[in-house]
Formats: structure tokens, sequence, C-alpha cells
């Protein structure tokens, strides 16, 4: 039996998506193989060890919050051990027991950026998805698009912010993101499921944007908005060394909202259909899988990822690409994996054994 701990939670303003996540592998994996031990990592940052019941963590009205229940789980004190220690509420110690892999299924900051990765890197333990420098990088927009862009990969043109930059130089930033045209997306660099991203649609409006993403990161993006269809596929890391694979594509068609955001991804049910397959001609799904493929390679991907695409009436623009998407039974990641042939249980199991592989 292999032990997986699954991580989940975290201190990002994505806590209850990511909880939302777990619950769909709890609910999913294949018990005649993995025994799970549940690490919910609370909004302070305390890792606590979390009942085995998916329902606890279901996706609902509210959002689901791992709750701090006094205990703590410690990771191994040296690379030699994969041993995971139980502190209870009391003070009183014992052993988890050796653990064969991490999965984190964390987003955001505190966990899809590289941070955890680098711990569990330090420990020697074998972990699912990518790794510190991939992880990183993606987890940051600004970055994203450097690497893109030297790829020859297209990708909306953007302005980056900095606090010093918007007060020291207001009036040559406020040029170059006029330049952009209207309307532009104002986003946080390091936040996902469209937190803190505004559109602005009148230069009046532009200042409240970059306070909103100013309180979500230090690094703030101005990007123009590009008019084309949101198409979206599932990118897995290639067995021993092969290319990587590339699901059908998924359609996100939004209505009634002005554009996915976090409301409309998580909590509004009618305010975007996801469609899966996507209705795209052989030409436009080969060259889409071709582009994520390479996007993929170009942040030196492993495990798994999904890249965002605007489809143009020139073709594809990259939006951006998720090293940790949201991983619930009807999320994008899975749903076009489970048009190419791959259910969620195997795709679960996919990525474990790729976990496993990819660090003995």
């Amino acid at each position: 039996m292999i032990r997986v701990a699954l991580l989940f939670g975290g201190r990002s303003s994505e806590h209850g998506i990511s909880c939302a996540t777990a619950a769909g592998v709890l609910s999913a994996i294949d018990r005649s193989r993995f025994e799970v031990v549940p690490v919910g990592i609370t909004r302070t940052g305390a890792w606590t060890l979390q009942p085995d019941d998916s329902e606890l963590f279901a996706l609902r009205a509210e959002l689901p919050e791992v709750v701090d229940n006094g205990t703590r789980v410690r990771l191994p004190d040296a690379a030699d051990s994969r041993e995971l220690t139980l502190v209870a509420a009391d003070g009183t110690e014992s052993s988890l027991g050796d653990i064969d892999i991490v999965f984190p299924i964390l987003h955001g900051k505190f966990g899809e950026d590289g941070t955890v990765q680098g711990q569990l890197e330090l420990l020697d333990l074998p972990y699912v998805g990518n790794g510190v420098l991939a992880s990183s990088v993606a987890m940051d927009k600004h970055m994203t698009k450097s690497v893109l862009v030297a790829a020859g990969i297209d990708v909306a043109p953007w302005v980056s912010l900095t606090p010093a930059r918007w007060d020291g130089q207001r009036e040559l930033f406020e040029r170059r993101i006029r330049a952009l045209g209207l309307p532009v997306f104002v986003k946080p660099s390091r936040a996902g499921s469209s937190v803190g991203v505004t559109k602005v649609a009148e230069w009046s409006d532009l200042d409240a944007a970059v306070e909103v993403a100013f309180a979500e990161d230090t690094t703030v993006l101005v990007e123009a908005a590009v008019v084309g269809r949101e198409v979206e596929c599932a990118v897995l890391e290639g067995r021993d060394g092969g290319e990587p694979r590339v699901s059908l594509a998924g359609e996100i068609v939004v209505t009634g909202r002005d554009f996915y955001d976090f409301e409309a991804k998580y909590l509004d049910p009618d305010a975007a259909q996801l469609i899966c397959p996507a209705e795209l001609h052989d030409g436009e799904l080969r060259e889409m899988r071709r582009i994520a493929a390479r996007a993929f390679e170009a942040i030196g991907g492993a495990g798994l990822a999904r890249v965002d695409f605007f489809l143009t009436g020139e073709g594809f623009v990259v939006n951006e690409i998720n090293t940790m998407p949201g991983f619930t039974p009807i999320s994008m990641f899975p749903s076009c994996w489970q048009a190419s042939g791959v259910s969620y249980p195997e795709l679960i199991t996919e990525l474990i054994e790729l976990g496993l592989a990819a660090r003995r």
C-alpha cells in the first residue's frame, strides 16, 4: 500500500479552493492502492491532521476551510527519514509512520509557488507535480510571460508595476498603460482564481483597481484585454522522458459577467459554462496542443499543468499556466482528461505514479 500525505488548505487566498480540491481527491483516490494521510494547513500555516472525510471539505454555498483542531503534523527532521510525527492537542507525540509521497494540492502563494516544493526537496521527500523552478515561474505572471515570449509564444501585452514604480514614476507608467488601450485587466502577479483581478473600462477606475491588486501582491500586472474564445487544455508529463501529453480542449463561456472572475468560477453556478471538448477543427486543436506542450517545456514543467488560451482571429494567445490547477471532479483539468479517455481516479493514480518515478 502506497502512503500518500495529502496537503491542502494553506495560507493563500485560495485556501477554500484547495480544500474543495482535497474533497475531490479524497472521494476518488484508489483506496486499494493508496492510503491517505490528510494534512490540512490552516490559514495561519499550522499543519494539522484532518479526518479522512471528503464531505467535510466539499464545495458548497460557503467555501470549506481547514479548522485548527489543535493537532500538529511534523515533517521528518532529516533527509534520511520519511516518518511523519503527530503532536496531539494535549502535546502527546506519536508516529504517523512513513509516507511514500506527498501530494501538495495547494493553490496560490505558500504552496503552488515553489515554497513547499523547496521544503520537500530539502527533506528528499517525493512529491506530486512541478518542481521549485516551474512552480515559482508559473506563479508569477510577469515571469511566465517573459519566459513564454523568449520561447516564441504569443501573450497579451502587459506592464508590470511595483509600489515604488507606481508612486515614484506614476506619469511614465500611466503613459505605458494607456498605450495598451481600453479595456485592461489589472492583476496581482502572484495570485490565482482571479483573486484581486479587476477589468478596467475607464481610466478613472485604474487607481482603485491597482490598489485592489496591490492588496494581494507587491507586483501588479496591467494587461491589454484580448478578444477571443477562452479555451484551455490539460498537460501531463510524458512517461519515461517522453513528450508531454496534452488533452482535448475545453472552453469557458461566461454569461452575465464581464469576465471569468472568482464568483463565476466557484460561487455562481449560472455564471459560466465549462464545455469539454470544445469545438475546434483539427488544425486548431493540433496547434493548441503544440503550444501547450511548448509552454510546459519552457517553464521546465513536471507532473501536470493547465494552459489557458484566448483563441483570436490571428491565432492562440497564452493567458497563463497553472501548475496546480483546480482539481475537483468538475474542474477543467480533470474534465479535459475525462473527455480524452482518462477518468478522474485514473488521473490521480497517474499523477502519483509520475511523482514516484521522477524522484526514485
